[in-house]
């Protein structure tokens, strides 16, 4: 009977034994599916430190052309293997792969085919050029950066329209500071100051058109242009001025 318990003793520690392994291994191998990530202040800093790594643009050549980090090299998903030979011979270099943001997906697809090649201390940097470019880090700009975009603009009878009929397919932005929306901001909106746009615009859904305001233009054309390059489709800009004139109501709130 005592050789009996001893067994059934060693059996259940054996089996805890050998669950407690296989539940330490399992979030080492669910970290291998995924790349690791650097935020915007700590790829500023490897940059100012000039470390040793490659800087990769994942974005159009295009996009690249227009703006790009300063010392990326632009290897675009659909070309990559045209581009493959810009990476380092050494493949246990470090390469960081950048995008426009948290919903654009092409810094991943570059970073997994070059994973595929054999590339093994892969880094992506989610926020990407825009909240890069928002914070004030050091670009490369091209020719065609600074050139005013024509934007498409919503009536305050349009937006009034949308707003009664078609809420659920829009997202309505107020871009002002938060003061300012809490002192009178369209009913329905919600708030996202210009000045961290790009940094805070993962709440808004890319399957939705996306209206823009402010009080007189500027700064709902600041985030527009945030918009664009975050690469959300269905872009809208209204002035609340405009709104007001009209007659239409603003609401408060609490801050």
């Amino acid at each position: 009977m005592k050789s009996f318990t001893r067994f059934i003793g060693t059996s259940v520690l054996s089996l805890l034994a050998l669950f407690l392994v296989l539940t330490a291994a399992m979030p080492l191998f669910a970290a291998e599916a995924e790349f690791k990530t650097v935020s915007s202040e700590a790829l500023r800093d490897m940059l100012e430190e000039k470390r040793a790594f490659t800087l990769v643009d994942a974005r159009t050549s295009d996009e690249y052309q227009v703006a790009h980090l300063v010392s990326a090299i632009s290897i675009p998903d659909k070309e990559f293997d045209k581009h493959i030979a810009l990476l380092p011979k050494d493949k246990g270099a470090l390469i960081v792969f950048y995008c426009n943001g948290v919903k654009c997906g092409k810094s991943k697809k570059v970073a997994a085919k070059a994973k595929e090649a054999g590339y093994t201390n892969l880094v992506i940097y989610p926020d990407g050029f825009p909240v890069w470019e928002e914070k004030g880090y050091p670009i490369v700009a091209g020719a065609e950066y600074a050139k005013k975009i024509e934007t498409t603009k919503f009536s305050p009878a349009k937006l009034k329209e949308i707003l009664a009929e078609k809420k659920d397919a829009y997202v309505l932005v107020d871009v002002r500071d938060e003061f300012e929306f809490a002192e009178g901001h369209i009913e329905g909106a919600i708030n996202i100051p210009a000045e961290t746009f790009a940094a805070k615009s993962g709440v808004l859904p890319k399957e939705k058109g996306i209206i823009v305001y402010c009080n007189s233009g500027g700064r709902s054309y600041s985030a527009y242009r945030k918009l664009m390059k975050l690469a959300y489709p269905s872009i809208f800009q209204a002035i609340l001025a405009e709104w007001k004139e009209a007659g239409f109501p603003v609401v408060k709130s609490q801050l």
